[in-house]
């Protein structure tokens, strides 16, 4: 359980260190790592109990959550606003485009 532990530190330690460059590839590899080895540290706590300084290890590398979480949502909103653009700029290229047939005549009346 000792090298999970390890294991889960030093990958949440390599993502702190370049958290701001983060892509969000590289964030959702993260994740999957994270996921793994959290699964992997629950299987051994049912067979056998943490002790204090793994609990403290635990501890530390929860408080990195908020700022991972944090860029996480910079990468969302990134997104959303990159879909919300490009929504209008279909919206305004359709009401450009013609939607008359290429028969038609349009006749105006003299006021």
């Amino acid at each position: 359980m000792d090298e999970l532990v390890r294991n889960l530190d030093l990958l949440t330690q390599e993502m702190m260190d370049g958290l701001q460059d983060a892509t969000y590839e590289e964030l959702e590899d993260f994740v999957e790592e994270r996921q793994k080895l959290v699964d992997s540290i629950t299987e051994e706590v049912v067979i056998s109990t943490t002790s204090p300084a793994q609990k403290d290890v635990l501890r530390r590398i929860l408080e990195h959550d908020p700022a991972i979480m944090a860029r996480m949502n910079a990468h969302r909103l990134e997104a959303l606003d990159f879909l919300q653009k490009r929504n209008q700029a279909k919206a305004q290229r359709n009401a450009y485009e013609t939607a008359y047939t290429p028969d038609s005549i349009l006749m105006d009346r003299k006021k």
